[in-house]
């Protein structure tokens, strides 16, 4: 006869345990190289959004407060 209740380890994933990655050393070099390059326009996309945001906030409350090292005036 077999068993009327259902296997629960059927559904429980056995643990992994990770060793070892073997890559070699120039696919390691080129993949830094690579994510270095890609730092460079993202850089630019990061600049832009900050500038715009900095725009929409001098126009919105003044475009600065301080003037030669000293406070302006309201």
């Amino acid at each position: 006869m077999s068993d009327p209740r259902p296997d629960l380890r059927a559904d429980v994933p056995a643990p992994t345990r990770l060793v070892d990655i073997d890559v070699p050393f120039s696919r390691l070099v080129l993949f830094f190289f690579k994510s270095g390059l890609a730092i460079i326009p993202a850089l630019f996309l990061i600049w832009a959004v900050v500038a715009l945001i900095m725009f929409a906030l001098g126009a919105m409350f003044g475009t600065g407060f301080m003037e030669h090292g000293r406070m302006m005036r309201w």
